[in-house]
C-alpha cells in the first residue's frame, strides 16, 4: 500500500532538487561576474545564501571541475566552464552568421559592431564584438554584461522581446527598427541598434554600433543607419526570418 504522503514527498524532493540547481547557478554567476577569485564571505554577499549551503554546493562543483579553490581559500571558475564555452563556440550557429556581418560593417567604416542578447530581466550579454579601426573605442568586450535599461541594444531587446514594453519611445523603436542611445550607459559614449529575427519574427538579439559620443552626430547617425539596417536584414534572412521593414 502506497502512503498518501508519497506523492507529496516526491514533489518536495523535486522542489529541493530544483532549488539546489538555482543555488549552484547563483554561485557560478557570482564567480563569473567577479574580476578575481572570491572568498566565502564575498560569495555569500553576492548570492544571499548561507555559508554552510555555499560550502556544500562548492564541494560538489569542485568535484565536477566547475569550480577550483585557489589562494587563501578563494574560489574561481574551473576548467569545465571553459569546456562548455568551447562547446558553445563550436555548436552555436549564430557565430557563423553574425561575425562576418560585424566584420563587414567595420570594414565599411562604421563604429565598433556588437551583437547582444538578453541575459535576464536586468542584464544583456554582448555575445560578439568587432572593434572599429578608430584609435579611440568604447569599452565593450564579448562576454560583458550590460544593463538592459541603458543603451541602444537594451532598448531594442525591450521593444521587441516576448514581453514587449509599452511606451512612446518603445513604439517609435518598433516602427523604425532603430534605437539610439546618447550618453545613457556612459556619458562619453553613444550607440545605435537594430533587431535581428529568426522565423516567425522571433527576436534573436540586437545588432549595434557604438563608440565615442563625438562620432555619433546627426550626420553620422544618418550615414550608419542604412548600413546597420541592411546588416540586420541580412542576418535575419540567413536565419530564416522576415524583416518588418
Amino acid at each position: 500500500m502506497v502512503s498518501d504522503n508519497a506523492p507529496q514527498t516526491d514533489v518536495k524532493k523535486k522542489q529541493r532538487g530544483v532549488a539546489a540547481v538555482f543555488r549552484a547557478l547563483a554561485i557560478l554567476e557570482a564567480l563569473e561576474t567577479a574580476n578575481m577569485p572570491r572568498n566565502l564571505s564575498e560569495i555569500a554577499r553576492a548570492t544571499g545564501l548561507y555559508k554552510s549551503t555555499i560550502l556544500r554546493i562548492l564541494e560538489s562543483l569542485q568535484d565536477e571541475g566547475y569550480v577550483v579553490r585557489v589562494e587563501d581559500s578563494k574560489y574561481a571558475l574551473g576548467p569545465r566552464i571553459m569546456q562548455l564555452g568551447i562547446a558553445y563556440e563550436r555548436t552555436n550557429p549564430l557565430r557563423h552568421h553574425v561575425l562576418p556581418t560585424l566584420e563587414n560593417l567595420v570594414a565599411q567604416g562604421t563604429e565598433s559592431a556588437s551583437f547582444h542578447v538578453r541575459q535576464n530581466a536586468q542584464d544583456r550579454l554582448c555575445l560578439f564584438r568587432v572593434n572599429s579601426h578608430h584609435s579611440t573605442l568604447d569599452r565593450v568586450d564579448a562576454g560583458d554584461r550590460l544593463p538592459i535599461r541603458r543603451g541602444a541594444a537594451g532598448k531594442v531587446l525591450l521593444a521587441f522581446g516576448d514581453d514587449k514594453e509599452p511606451g512612446g519611445e518603445m513604439d517609435e523603436i518598433r516602427n523604425t527598427c532603430i534605437a539610439v542611445s546618447l550618453g545613457e550607459r556612459d556619458k562619453l559614449c553613444a550607440g545605435m541598434a537594430a533587431p535581428v529575427f529568426s522565423g516567425g519574427q522571433r527576436l534573436i538579439g540586437a545588432l549595434s554600433l557604438s563608440g565615442p559620443m563625438e562620432r555619433f552626430r546627426p550626420d553620422d547617425l544618418e550615414r550608419m543607419q542604412p548600413q546597420l539596417l541592411d546588416a540586420a536584414r541580412e542576418i535575419t534572412k540567413q536565419l530564416g526570418g522576415t524583416y518588418p521593414l
